[in-house]
């Protein structure tokens, strides 16, 4: 726009020295280029606001006297589309209307029939000037919200990796402390039973030792598969075949612990599975280091077809009473009932349930046992 002032003024001083009239008349032109150049600058930021209609109602008046007093129609033709393009950068729509419609009356003081052609050909000039120029407007807004668009998706692409990062160091966390802890918790138990055998039963003592050393295999055959499920999850055993061979486990450690299965097993989602065998699992963890029970009974019912529901209940020590809500869990392997305080494994199940849309419950009744439930949809 600025290249294209210029331009018109010169255009108009050239027809100026054509026509032998005084340089004087060249300071209204010279304003006008002056205000469409430096002015514009500081209107330009102030989109809407009242120093724009000034600058824009200011302009208006001095195109109609250049256009007036200049025999150079071409050079303040110029000028006044320049003011169009301007108007439609700093007014409103309706505005910028009115500035269109206002720009051909320039030639009222002409004869109708060439006043009225020539006002159409202005009017049709500014209004074509007018709307390339809110199109051109249109698409740098456009551009602009796309670039922030894509900033805002990268931002959100990276808090989405770190959440899945997050998530995903929480479900090894879980598969670690559910799987190898579990098993790393029947060979301490095991292996203790038969110290504590060996000066009266050597050969009891060594069927314990063999256990444990079987229990070692697997927890480092469920290690290696653990690994290789990072790549190809390996195919499961169906969940009540799983909770019989949990049950073998506690039952060698000298609790008898009994499987009953309620309804008609189905085949469930692996992470329904999961969350179900890794809750008994950390369920009969802790009966073995804390309850000091002489049973266990796991319970797996399949009563509707929309949730499955398992319970683990023991006769053992009990803990103080605490909100069905509420997950407890101790530490260390002697530590006493009272004040437990929540553990990572029991936090593990509530969160492997909740993430299904299920829920998990802790109920203990000192010197009466403990219940552990759990139901997910499935």
């Amino acid at each position: 726009m600025a290249v294209v002032s210029i331009v018109s003024f010169v255009t108009i001083a050239v027809d100026l020295v054509g026509s032998g009239r005084s340089a004087v008349t060249l300071v209204l032109p010279a304003l006008f280029v002056l205000l469409a150049t430096v002015g514009f600058a500081r209107v330009w930021p102030q989109r809407g606001r009242w120093p724009a209609y000034v600058y824009v109602a200011g302009q208006l008046a001095l195109g109609y006297l250049v256009f007036v007093l200049h025999s150079s129609v071409v050079g303040a033709t110029l000028l006044l589309i320049v003011l169009v393009i301007q108007s439609a950068l700093v007014l409103p729509a309706a505005a910028m209307v009115v500035v269109v419609a206002l720009v051909p009356l320039v030639h009222l003081g002409m004869a109708w029939r060439d006043g009225l052609r020539e006002g159409l050909g202005l009017l049709a000039a500014s209004a074509t000037a007018a709307a390339i120029t809110t199109l051109l407007l249109r698409e740098q807004r456009a551009r602009g919200e796309l670039a922030e668009a894509h900033a805002r998706l990268r931002e959100y692409a990276v808090q989405a990796e770190t959440l899945a990062t997050a998530q995903e160091r929480n479900r090894i966390a879980r598969d670690i402390h559910d799987g190898l802890g579990h098993s790393l918790t029947v060979i301490q138990m095991q292996v203790k039973a038969a110290r504590a055998i060996l000066p009266a039963d050597r050969t009891r003592a060594n069927a314990m030792l063999d256990k444990a050393q079987a229990q070692a295999e697997r927890a480092l055959h469920d290690v290696r598969q653990s690994v290789a499920a990072l790549r190809d999850a390996p195919a499961a055993a169906p969940l009540p075949e799983a909770l019989c061979a949990l049950a073998d486990e506690t039952t060698a450690t000298g609790v008898p612990t009994v499987v009953e299965v309620v309804g008609a097993a189905r085949e469930l989602p692996a992470a329904v599975r999961e969350a179900l065998y890794r809750a008994a699992q950390e369920g009969l963890t802790n009966v073995r280091k804390h309850a000091k029970a002489s049973r266990v009974d796991l319970r797996l019912e399949y009563s509707t077809e929309q949730t499955v529901r398992l319970e683990v209940r023991d006769d053992g020590r009990g803990t103080i009473p605490v909100p069905p809500t509420t997950l407890l869990d101790t530490t260390g392997e002697d530590a006493p009932p009272a004040g437990a305080a929540r553990g990572f494994g029991l936090i593990g199940i509530e969160e492997r349930a909740a993430s299904l849309g299920g829920w998990a419950a802790f109920a203990s009744v000192p010197g009466r046992g403990s219940r552990l439930n759990v139901e997910v949809p499935g």
